[in-house]
């Protein structure tokens, strides 16, 4: 569910028209809706409601400072995986005590630096960063609370480039390595593991992976605390999937029907770091037409965004609903050729073959002027866009109810060159 309408023909997001927000912001522009940010952290809290919680959203899928103080207000906690991002969820407000710091790649800064802040825990990928951590806390007197993040050698069924808890990948630790550390922990001074994590993975739209990934995991949490840890939380990471082309994912309900009473059965507190559950339906990409060009039987809308703003169709091929702000979104196909709908290419101005928004979408006619919205690119859109091209970086919307506000300005050239300098003569 999100809350961008289509009424009496035009494109709309909670009670404001996309139209009025792409006059007075420009384009391209990332449109976020604040009822969606809100409806889907409930939802899941909901689905969730028989174990003791903590969600923990994830930074990296949109780390706006207005949409990371919407979900702290809600209750939300963080998921961080730099020293960057922990300064963005404090920045928004974050009480430090529910943010967890993840990723394989600490540097021995950014381990003081959440130390000092006095965040919940850090989950632990390698026996080398152990090592570090250990020595780190050691040097300032005090103690980290880590889980061990453990890979389960599970198949998610997603896109391998978002795949995280086969033995191939990076992340997380093998599990007998994860035994021995586990074994080791209790004779570290600097380092207490509280926690086990097992986070298989992004887009997941089946339950079943879910379930194998959190068996694995619960017998670990057992032998660790066999071992003498003192583990209460276990952080089963996120990846619920969504509505990209619509009927793909399952709703969180069935998620929780499935997990929920293995964790309460193990008596351990549950985390999740969703993110592009919570905010991938809750935003949009505006775009305005530039030229409508036709190459031999090809027909190629090209925008003001590009894969600059917009990195996941160009990375791996992903979907986006992209549609006229200002035609009615066609219920079927037959519709769409009553409508003199044509195939067409949505691409921008970058200079890469890979720079597309859609291929082979059926679109209205559209001419020089028109508004697109490019819908469910509030996760990993503004957060993976770059200056690529020499190109500023677009503005960002947050969406109230009837209210709309710039909550990030767009970039400008001299925000382009900043800290830039050429040599001395």
């Amino acid at each position: 569910m999100d809350h961008f309408t289509v009424r009496e023909g035009a494109g709309w997001c909670e009670e404001v028209p996309l139209r009025a927000v792409a006059e007075g912001a420009g384009t391209p522009c990332f449109v976020y809706s604040r009822r969606t940010l809100e409806h889907h952290y409930d939802r899941l809290v909901e689905a969730f409601a028989g174990v003791d919680l903590l969600v923990c959203f994830s930074v990296k899928a949109c780390p706006s400072l207005a949409v990371l103080d919407v979900l702290r207000r809600r209750g939300s906690g963080f998921d961080v995986v730099s020293g960057g991002e922990l300064r963005r969820a404090l920045r928004a407000g974050a009480d430090p005590r529910t943010v967890v710091f993840a990723g394989v790649g600490k540097t021995a800064a950014e381990m003081a630096l959440a130390l000092e802040a006095g965040i919940l825990m850090f989950n632990v990928e390698s026996g080398a960063e152990l090592d570090l951590l250990d020595r780190v806390a050691r040097e300032r007197g005090t103690r980290a609370d880590v889980a061990l993040r453990v890979n389960p050698d599970v198949d998610p069924r997603t896109h391998t480039y978002i795949s995280t808890g086969q033995r191939e990948s990076k992340f997380g630790i093998d599990l007998e390595a994860a035994d021995r550390l586990a074994a080791d922990l209790p004779r570290r001074p600097g380092v207490r593991m509280v926690g086990v994590h097992a986070h298989i993975g992004s887009q997941i739209t089946e339950v079943g992976p879910h379930a194998e990934a959190l068996r694995k995991a619960v017998a670990f949490a057992g032998r660790a605390k066999a071992a003498g840890n003192p583990v209460s939380w276990l952080n089963m990471g996120g990846g619920f999937g969504i509505y990209y082309r619509g009927g793909e994912a399952r709703p969180a309900r069935e998620f929780g029907e499935a997990l929920v009473p293995r964790v309460r059965e193990a008596g351990l507190r549950l985390i999740l770091e969703p993110g592009r559950f919570i905010c991938g339906n809750a935003g949009a990409l505006l775009a305005r037409v530039l030229f409508v060009k036709e190459s031999g039987d090809r027909r190629f809308v090209v925008v003001d965004a590009a894969m600059n703003d917009l990195l996941r169709p160009a990375l791996y091929g992903a979907h986006h609903r992209v549609w006229p702000v200002e035609a009615p979104f066609p219920e079927s196909a037959a519709e769409a050729r009553r409508a003199e709908c044509r195939t067409c290419d949505v691409v921008g101005p970058v200079c890469e073959s890979a720079d597309f928004l859609a291929k082979d979408r059926l679109l209205p006619p559209v001419k020089e002027g028109d508004l697109l919205a490019v819908y469910s690119a509030g996760a990993y859109g503004m957060a993976m866009s770059s200056n690529y091209n020499s190109r500023p970086r677009a503005a960002e919307v947050l969406v109230d109810g009837p209210r709309w506000t710039v909550v990030r300005d767009r970039e400008t050239f001299e925000d382009l060159v900043r800290g830039e300098r050429t040599l001395p003569l």
